[in-house]
């Protein structure tokens, strides 16, 4: 499995895995829209406290952390929503989409766009996923962000996961800008409506409750939701190979974490079998993870959430080729999964992994 040339298309692995997994598991789980009401709860009665409360910011701080943790939940439950997993009610999908993603700023019409068919279709694409870290040769026309590679190798990766907190958010703004010609006419008004109708939301929450309380309120748990959310997302990929053939067994890593946070996020971390059986919902991750193992045990891709954050910190974020990393001020040759990537023996930012 040294050579790019190994790579498996999808749907090979879709073929033999049909063979063995029973028809229900490829039919939407409406009963995962429970979900809403917890969350919707948390962050209504969180709101409801932070500004109607004498407290002091020490205690509306800590009311922001359930409210963010339930932003991201959100999130996720909207992302299985929009991929109709869920439902299959296209206006009812819409709009509940629209509901988990509000917290981010991301209407559910670019999403599909960006995420259901660009980054789904190309993942690891070099030129067609819009989620692919950059490589040396879009480096030199990457403006702004050469700048992070200027910093220490330590500050790029306290950098890098401090902007965790606004990633995902201001990727979504970028894409709308990215994707937005490509709509048709109808479809930009849908876009900016949407887009324009979450900020709306935002703006009268804070003008309700006002400019501090908002702060508890919306900010920090929308700077949460974007941490816990990205600290998922920043491991699906970025540690895997670029590939011109959509093989997610190569190009996508599945974390192991701790039980009830597979609750909570509704098994998120499976995301190598999520880019197997993109409509499939999550609750059968783990049959799909059991068989991958059971069938690829060389090829599927695995490890600990901390492990996998661990080798995201200490890897720069950007591709010398496809199956290596690179800082590209300092060199070196940092490896990928499934071509010399072991958390065990990555060395420290700052110490090259190959000269």
């Amino acid at each position: 499995m040294g050579s790019i040339s190994d790579h498996v298309h999808l749907g090979v692995y879709v073929k033999e895995l049909k063979k063995h997994l029973p028809r229900e598991v490829f039919k939407p789980v409406p009963s995962r829209l429970w979900w809403l009401l917890p969350h919707l709860l948390v962050v209504a009665f969180g709101i409801y406290a932070i500004s109607t409360t004498q407290w002091n910011w020490a205690i509306k701080l800590a009311i922001s952390v359930p409210i963010g943790a339930s932003f991201a939940s959100l999130g996720i439950l909207g992302h299985e929503v929009l991929h109709g997993s869920v439902i299959r009610t296209p206006w009812l999908r819409n709009v509940i989409g629209f509901l988990c993603f509000m917290p981010f700023n991301i209407g559910p019409r670019i999403w599909r766009k960006w995420h259901n068919v660009e980054h789904h279709g190309h993942t690891q694409h070099e030129h067609l996923d819009p989620d692919h870290s950059i490589t040396f040769q879009e480096y030199e026309h990457a403006g702004v962000r050469r700048i992070l590679f200027w910093f220490n190798p330590f500050f790029q990766s306290v950098i890098t996961f401090a902007f965790f907190s606004i990633w995902f958010t201001l990727t979504g703004i970028s894409m709308l800008i990215r994707f937005f010609p490509t709509f048709t006419p109808k479809g930009r008004i849908s876009v900016i409506a949407q887009f324009l109708l979450s900020v709306g939301l935002w703006v009268g929450l804070a003008v309700l409750i006002g400019p501090i309380e908002f702060i508890f309120a919306g900010l920090v748990p929308m700077m949460i939701a974007n941490f816990i959310v990205m600290s998922y997302i920043a491991t699906n990929h970025v540690l895997s190979p670029l590939t011109s053939v959509n093989d997610p067994l190569s190009n996508s890593l599945s974390v192991r974490t701790l039980k009830w946070l597979d609750i909570l996020y509704l098994n998120f971390s499976h995301h190598t079998e999520h880019h197997l059986f993109p409509s499939m919902s999550p609750k059968y991750a783990p049959q799909v993870k059991a068989l991958c193992k059971q069938l690829w045990p060389d090829r599927y891709h695995e490890m600990s959430h901390r492990k996998a954050l661990l080798c995201v910190w200490r890897t720069p974020r950007l591709y010398a080729h496809e199956t290596g990393l690179t800082d590209p001020v300092r060199g070196g040759d940092y490896p990928v999964l499934g071509h010399g990537l072991d958390p065990e023996t990555l060395p420290p930012r700052g110490k090259r992994a190959t000269n």
